[in-house]
């Protein structure tokens, strides 16, 4: 059933793309950068428009419509809609083209003729010439500022030129580009990478979320450690979008474990049998290691597309539920989130980029229809209710679609955001339901406080915030409450902040029965509200940062000032009191600040800094996968080097390590460089002994594995889905583990720690 699977996807694969692997193009794009001239003469603005000229000149005489270079809305694949169009290359810059028997030279195709966009630096155009935006006209003012594109060099406002490329000129880093350049660049290369991939016709090839997989290569049973990371990815990590056709569909044939794939499935038909509510969701093959499932489910009232992603936990990422409110009469799957999940496995395995609470993640323009959309916001559920939603096995989280005006919060100062959507649709704290083609919910940023803590234009430093670090705000009497075991990362907060000044964000206070949100004005004034829990007194307001100024003189009159700004508290202290909150909260000391005028009254108000031992909760459902063991507000710690052994077209992967002591932290042991030698041999050990086994366990479904030891009475514990392994995998695993279980001795101060180690099995697709 494998092959026949494996099979459906090379056709899908090689009908739908077409090309060879991203690393074979790569060097082909290489090698004809190496022959192909470049205008040094030019500067790259006249080189630009000349191409944009040709191209107008080229579609005039095709009678083709416009093309990306000059409409950056337009979507879709790059290739031509002619297939009688073809353009045999010449000599240096020259080029043929061949139209319905007609031969004609229109010099080079645009893409030649901007070989050099991206790689030579561009001559600036000065601020004094350009008094509007040089693609939508818009005047610059205070508020609208001007933007060089660093490919052309040309001046735009930022919602023409807010997008980044990777450049030559800039040592391979990546630039703020205009929308035209970027749809020039984005083109230039997805169409170097399609001419580069030629294939034999009898070899098939499928696409996966990485490259593509020849059926025909042989796979070797002697298994090899492969450490990846993001370092070691070439080139742009940004993969070709992939067409908007539906991806095949993964069916049960009846048997447990086993499947089957349809890829004829018209899509009036599939919208059907989901209008029909039937049980069973959709489930879409976005690569042989990623599914989406789909399914359309009635959520408060509303009629919502649920997508969400079963793969994401093999490369160390939550995940992703997008639950997208439905528009009227609509017929087609929103496949972009397709693409996106594409795009979040992509950057999870190769780079280690993960997503995880208030983390953000941005898309290209045209996402679901509408060039407004920016991205998702990913918060994890709290208060609001589950019911009726098919959920993946914790942790998960929620994408909240976001739009282009509210992603500098995104990036600064999400927890802003999240209750501000949810004052907006009256969820407490948020929705996890999104709305398509709705009104911003902020501005420009004009008078905020943030403009004094947060770097907006180029994001250079931003609020700091200490986990577990909550705000209670009650009648006369505030607390801020900081966890004892984040004393670390509060030094190094006091250690880069200003001594008259000390700025921290807080982080949602889940004890509070509501919370300060900020919203703003169509003038562009902010103002303070609250959100609360339905049908709940208001007892404890939660609050978004705090800020402690030493610019109280003494001669005010006043032991020290607060007052609420924004969705946050501001305290006003002398320059003693400065001095002694922060000897205090280095030595993790309680401290508090009387509030009113001198000399003291009875109605004063007060500041309490209190250390908690307690910590808010975390890794809450997760449960280990040898005994259902809750792991939860147990420390775990992600495993980016991605220790890899592949044998017989399968690989075992090393995601994470449990420390399943409460007070156990690798950071606090005594040789911290022993402990992580000792867990990678654990985990090569492991591999080891399983390799062999890889298929037999992934076909009885045993694909995500977790090791326990306990190196004080030297004992191990393999399991999967809730059961200890089998007999003969033990007896494979005792051969393994047993030396490096009794070598414990060689690492003083280890011997009380208990590990879990967390493995999942996945198809190769190397």
């Amino acid at each position: 059933m494998r092959q026949a699977v494996t099979a459906t996807l090379s056709v899908w694969g090689e009908r739908r793309f077409g090309y060879s692997t991203l690393k074979d193009s790569s060097e082909s794009l290489l090698d004809e950068r190496k022959l192909r001239p470049g205008l040094k003469e030019d500067s790259v603005i006249e080189e630009k428009e000349r191409a944009e000229n040709e191209q107008e000149q080229l579609e005039a005489v095709l009678g083709l419509p416009s093309s990306p270079v000059e409409d950056t809305h337009q979507t879709g694949s790059t290739e031509p809609s002619d297939p009688t169009l073809d353009c045999k290359k010449g000599g240096g810059m020259e080029a043929s083209l061949v139209c319905g028997g007609r031969k004609g030279s229109l010099g080079a195709l645009p893409m030649q003729r901007c070989s050099s966009l991206g790689t030579t630096a561009p001559q600036w155009v000065p601020d004094s010439q350009a008094p509007a935006c040089m693609k939508c006209g818009s005047k610059f003012s205070f508020t609208k500022r001007r933007h060089h594109c660093r490919a052309c060099g040309k001046v735009f406002c930022v919602v023409c030129c807010d997008l980044r490329f990777k450049l030559t000129h800039l040592g391979g880093k990546e630039g703020r580009v205009c929308v035209t350049c970027h749809s020039t660049l984005m083109n230039r290369d997805y169409n170097d990478v399609i001419s580069s991939g030629t294939l034999p016709k009898d070899q098939k090839k499928v696409w996966f979320a990485d490259n593509l997989l020849p059926q025909s290569e042989s796979r070797s049973a002697n298994s090899s450690p492969i450490y990846r990371t993001g370092d070691e990815v070439s080139g742009n990590s940004t993969k070709p979008t992939p067409p908007k056709d539906l991806p095949p569909i993964l069916t049960s044939t009846g048997v447990k474990g086993d499947y089957t794939l349809e890829e004829k499935r018209t899509e009036s038909s599939l919208l059907e049998e989901l209008e029909r509510g039937l049980a069973a969701p959709l489930v879409f093959v976005l690569n042989a290691n990623l599914l989406a499932v789909v399914k359309i489910v009635s959520y408060v009232n509303r009629r919502c597309w649920c997508v969400m992603s079963k793969g994401m936990h093999a490369v160390g990422q939550p995940e992703v539920v997008i639950l997208l409110q439905c528009l009227p009469e609509e017929k087609r799957f929103p496949t972009d989130i397709f693409n996106h999940f594409i795009q979040i496995y992509w950057d999870a395995q190769t780079a280690g980029k993960l997503l995880n609470h208030l983390s953000h993640s941005l898309v290209s323009r045209g996402f679901l229809g509408n060039n407004e959309h920016a991205g998702f916001l990913y918060v994890h559920p709290t208060f609001q209710s589950l019911e009726g939603l098919p959920l993946p096995a914790p942790p998960f989280l929620f994408g909240l679609l976001m739009l282009r005006a509210e992603a500098p919060w995104a990036k600064t100062f999400p927890l802003r955001l999240m209750l501000r959507l949810g004052a907006e649709y009256r969820f407490y704290p948020c929705p996890l339901f999104s709305v398509r083609f709705r009104e911003p919910l902020f501005g420009p940023v004009n008078n905020s406080i943030m403009r004094l803590l947060v770097d907006f234009r180029f994001y250079r430093y931003t609020l700091p915030t200490v986990p577990g670090l909550v705000v209670d705000l009650e009648a006369r009497s505030t607390c801020i409450r900081i966890p004892k075991t984040r004393h670390p990362e509060l030094l190094k907060v006091l250690n880069k902040s200003n001594e008259k000044v000390l700025a921290l964000g807080a982080c949602f206070n889940e004890q509070a029965d509501s919370h300060l949100i900020c919203v703003q004005t169509a003038d562009g004034q902010y103002q303070t509200q609250a959100i609360s829990i339905h049908s709940q007194p208001r007892r404890v307001t939660g609050s978004c940062f705090f800020v402690f100024s030493g610019a109280l003189k003494p001669s005010s009159g006043y032991l020290a000032k607060s007052s609420i700004v924004e969705d946050g508290l501001m305290v006003q202290v002398t320059m003693e009191a400065m001095a002694d909150l922060r000897r205090s909260l280095r030595d993790m000391k309680d401290f508090t600040v009387t509030c009113g005028k001198l000399p003291p009254a009875e109605r004063q108000e007060y500041v309490h800094i209190q250390w908690q031992d307690e910590e808010p909760r975390f890794n809450k459902g997760i449960i280990s996968p040898i005994d259902g063991k809750s792991m939860e507000s147990l420390t775990n710690i992600k495993t980016h080097q991605r220790l890899e052994y592949r044998a017989n077209g399968k690989l075992i992967r090393w995601t994470e390590v449990f420390y399943l002591l409460k007070d156990q932290h690798p950071n606090a042991l005594n040789n911290h460089t022993s402990h992580n030698r000792l867990t990678e041999r654990l985990a090569r050990a492991f591999c080891l002994a399983l390799c062999q086994s890889l298929c037999l366990l992934k076909e009885d479904g045993m694909t995500k594995l977790a090791l326990r030891v306990t190196l004080d009475g030297q004992k191990f514990l393999a399991g999967s889905n809730g059961q200890r392994l089998p007999a003969p995998y033990q007896e494979c695993l005792n051969q393994s583990l047993t030396s490096v279980v009794q070598s414990n001795s060689q690492y003083q101060g280890l011997a009380a720690c208990q590990l879990e180690l967390i493995f999942y099995i996945l198809e190769d697709t190397s």
